[in-house]
């Protein structure tokens, strides 16, 4: 591969200094003494690095209703010999036209487990994937996500190498502990053991793994570990990333007698490569993984910060300065909820305590991704007997459930996995079928919230459970990660009555109508409106000319009144049908209106 030329300076003086006076403010709570050496180390690097290929005007929209992305793996369709990345871009171009602005291609480096999120090398794309010319092709026709995967490396890893053999500069990257060490404060992702004993020429070592005995946590109080992602993210932008997706990020700090979960020192982390990619690639997005409950999640928006009493609001007049996008973790457990029991009541009092954000800031509404349905989003929402209801029928449509360890050593639910369409067979009681009702209800409703939508492929192909996968990899994940051959799934694709093709082409269409919308601007107001529980309404809007829609959802298996006071408050036009809407006295089951009014 041909390398970037170097970029010599930091633009201008101004912008300099202001760059400058901020990312040392950031290593000094990081590093404290040792922060003018850090801080000289990373302006070198800086005046040093390759042109990042995505770079937008100061003032820019960072986004607009067109956005919405696909989530992927580089190996998610297959070809025969054809390398799976040049499959994946044909199958955006030729089947999904201009239906998706932006692509996350989940980790395509080498790796030595977890699909991925293990990672031998970070500049390197594994070759059964294909290589960077491949990746830049992708960037060059859409928004890329690329995750930094920084928690944690594969045991096969160089760095790790370095580390068993005593040498640099991996020797010291990672985490040491005395397996004797009172650990108990820690929360856990996992039920596996926080410590894995490794064999080195000194002896046998502990060292902390937080998800795996294959993944190794790095040890970010080592300023070379900082400075070597820095690298690894403007390489990242180098080969066309627009937005990076920090990886389990909650976990990256480690303080004995702390939770070692959104420790301060992880947040100013987020924020200095905030002013990293601010200064180096204008537009360039930071969304940070966060499968936690909702209020730590919106702390990486930088709207409230974790201190020792809790949640705290910044001083008055700071600009948030931490991630641009948060994923909504609270919106795929709450909407199964619903949509199994029939009931918006607590999905609507959620929408309701949404903040109203800032400008650059976000929120990345999905129903499913490469990882279950999150558990502990539900903190505070539901009481324990309705989450474990709803495992138990996740259980009795073919899903399983993943556990982690609690700090009193017990184990406890942490995410459901199953595919998103198998999840909705059914209600409460039992399977029915409003299956395809339920599930294009459930993508209606996501659409329209306010944020940047993402669809995980195997929503768009309405992806039955892989018990042939569980089996093979012996993961509960590998429920919802089927590999599609390409002829298989286009034969689906192009055959009548069948389910993968009713439900592409519907959310096909659907992405085609919201993009078109100006209400489905991500930052557009929104407002749940006065409605029976049986009903979701969503109002949009109004933007500057007025112009308002109503998201209406039946939620229920039954047809509901649509006695509602904003149907008579305005001319109606129905998107989904492309026609003046007809009034109606009542609404299907698990039917949804888009209704924008003209002013």
């Amino acid at each position: 591969m041909e390398s970037p030329a170097f970029t010599p300076s930091l633009t201008t003086p101004l912008e300099h200094d202001a760059f400058r006076e901020r990312a040392h403010r950031h290593l000094a709570v990081l590093y404290g003494p040792r922060a003018d050496e850090v801080h000289r180390r990373l302006l070198t690097l800086l005046a040093h690095r390759p042109p990042a290929m995505h770079r937008r005007e100061a003032g820019s929209p960072l986004w607009s209703e067109r956005d919405q992305w696909l989530i992927a793996y580089g190996d998610s369709l297959l070809d025969d010999d054809r390398p799976p990345l040049a499959v994946l871009d044909e199958f955006l171009e030729t089947r999904l036209d201009d239906a998706f602005s932006g692509v996350h291609v989940l980790p395509f480096f080498p790796w030595s487990s977890d699909d991925g999120f293990s990672v031998i090398h970070y500049r390197e794309v594994a070759p059964q994937l294909g290589d960077w010319s491949h990746i830049r092709q992708l960037a060059a026709t859409h928004d890329l996500a690329v995750d930094l995967v920084l928690n944690h490396v594969s045991r096969e890893s160089l760095w790790f190498v370095d580390y068993l053999t005593g040498s640099q500069p991996g020797r010291d990257y990672f985490i040491e502990m005395d397996p004797d060490s009172d650990l108990s404060a820690v929360v856990r992702p996992r039920s596996t053991p926080l410590l894995v004993p490794v064999a080195t020429r000194r002896g046998t070592r502990h060292l902390w793994a937080t998800f795996s005995e294959d993944q190794i946590d790095l040890n970010f109080a080592n300023p070379d570990v900082l400075l070597e992602f820095i690298g690894i993210l403007l390489f990242y932008l180098a080969q066309g990333a627009r937005v990076v997706r920090l990886d389990a990020i909650a976990y990256l700090w480690k303080e004995l007698g702390t939770s070692c979960i959104h420790l301060p020192q992880t947040h100013e982390v987020v924020r200095l490569l905030r002013a990293v990619v601010d200064h180096v690639a204008p537009g360039t997005l930071l969304l940070t993984e966060t499968n936690v409950p909702h209020r730590e999640n919106l702390s990486y928006l930088g709207l409230e910060r974790l201190s020792a009493g809790g949640l705290e609001r910044p001083a008055e007049g700071d600009e948030p300065d931490e991630a641009h996008l948060v994923y909504q973790f609270t919106l795929p457990p709450l909407l199964l909820h619903t949509l199994t029991g029939g009931d918006a009541t607590t999905l609507a009092n959620w929408l309701e305590s949404l903040p109203e954000l800032p400008p650059g800031c976000g929120y990345l509404n999905f129903t499913a991704s490469h990882d279950g349905i999150g558990v502990r989003p539900l903190e505070g929402w539901l009481p324990p007997h309705e989450i474990e209801a709803l495992l138990e029928l996740m259980h009795r449509f073919g899903g399983f459930v993943s556990m982690r360890r609690q700090p009193d050593g017990r184990d406890s639910p942490y995410e459901i996995n199953i595919t998103w369409f198998d999840a909705m067979k059914g209600t409460r009681r039992g399977a029915d079928p409003w299956q395809m009702e339920r599930f294009l209800c459930s993508q209606h409703l996501m659409l329209a919230l306010r944020g940047i939508p993402a669809l995980y492929l195997h929503c768009l192909t309405g992806t039955l459970n892989d018990l042939e996968g569980v089996e093979r990899s012996g993961r509960l994940r590998s429920i919802n990660r089927r590999r599609w051959r390409l002829d298989e799934l286009e034969e689906l694709l192009d055959s009548r009555n069948t389910p993968t093709r009713e439900v592409f082409l519907a959310l096909k269409r659907r992405l085609a109508v919201r993009r078109r919308e100006p209400c489905f601007h991500p930052d557009a107001p929104q407002r749940v409106l006065p409605a029976p529980p049986q009903l979701l309404v969503l109002q949009r809007g109004p933007l500057a000319d007025g112009r308002r829609l109503l998201a209406i959802h039946n939620v229920t298996d039954k047809r509901q009144p649509l006695a509602l006071a904003a149907l008579a408050e305005g001319d109606w036009y129905d998107l989904l049908e492309e026609a003046p809407w007809a009034p109606m006295e009542s609404l299907a089951p698990y039917r949804s209106l888009w209704l924008a009014e003209k002013p």
